[in-house]
């Protein structure tokens, strides 16, 4: 049995991701008293074996506080054979603020004495236990409801149990750096294609681009510096039955020097033995073109 606990501040888009796991099959749950869990649990394994062998439980602060911190135990007690991941989903706090002004939602902590930021800080108090021990966390702070729910396509449609996921993501500094990232590289100090005004409209994926920073000692050197720390590094993560891993490279806008080294390490790793993944944070539209092209016959 597969078992996926969804968690996360309000706001944040679990319930896109419960949306998503029910079209790809799930049995989805929202809002289950955590002491239940395992009686669901039971009460799915005496069911016929492909009936409800894939279900997704959402836990989220909706529960009770003594609940909340009973769920490290209770997952830990679950039986063997139930594989069980869970995904925390969060966001940066006057990204949730200004969804909830814009759906003019109400946030479930809140309440005459409790303000709409001061909820979402005790939130973030009350769920740091299933943040710690997520598989997978997801900054949904500069994704539309649509690119969430692709970048949850490419990391958990069709997924096999035993297979790693790694995605390379590239940002820009100046916009904040991801939250969800495992690791994260500065090359801000590489030369900077930006002021080089005939090729400065050109991302790092352009020939342009390419030929520029191919030409760079520096930027060389740090490609193959990264390599070899992944190449020593991401078999241990493996070998710890770890199912994702995300690695962010930030430059100054996202736009060049990340975009290309992103692009170069992940086509270093496309024979790894794992699922490669590639993200220009600052870029959709590039994210929206390389996933058409690879749907191509």
């Amino acid at each position: 049995m597969h078992l996926y606990i969804i968690s996360g501040r309000s706001g944040s888009g679990k319930s896109s991701a419960l949306n998503l796991l029910a079209d790809i099959g799930y049995y989805c749950i929202d809002n289950l008293p955590v002491h239940l869990l395992p009686t669901l649990i039971q009460q799915a394994s005496e069911e016929p074996v492909n009936e409800h062998n894939r279900i997704a439980v959402c836990i989220d602060s909706r529960n009770a506080i003594n609940q909340l911190h009973d769920v490290p135990e209770i997952l830990y007690a679950l039986p063997p054979d139930v594989v069980c991941e869970t995904l925390f989903f969060d966001a940066a706090t006057p990204t949730l603020l200004k969804r909830f002004s814009e759906t003019r939602r109400r946030h479930p902590l809140t309440s005459g004495n409790i303000s709409l930021q001061e909820a979402l800080e005790y939130e973030s108090r009350l769920l740091e236990n299933l943040n710690a021990a997520a598989a997978l966390v997801i900054d949904t702070s500069l994704l539309s409801i649509h690119e969430l729910r692709e970048l949850l396509r490419q990391r958990l449609s069709f997924k096999q149990q035993s297979e790693f996921s790694i995605l390379f993501e590239s940002f820009g500094f100046k916009h904040g750096p991801p939250i969800d990232a495992d690791f994260i590289f500065d090359v801000r100090c590489l030369p900077n294609p930006h002021w080089v005004e005939s090729i400065r409209h050109f991302n790092g994926t352009e020939q342009p681009i390419i030929d520029f920073l191919s030409q760079q000692d520096d930027v060389i050197s740090m490609k193959e510096d990264l390599c070899r720390f992944f190449d020593k590094w991401i078999p241990k993560f493996k070998a710890e039955n770890r199912s994702y891993m995300t690695v962010a490279i930030g430059c100054t806008g996202g736009k060049h020097r990340s975009v290309f080294l992103t692009e170069q390490v992940a086509g270093y790793f496309a024979s790894f033995d794992a699922k490669i993944l590639i993200r220009h944070r600052e870029l959709p539209e590039l994210n929206k073109m390389q996933h058409q092209e690879k749907r191509q016959p």
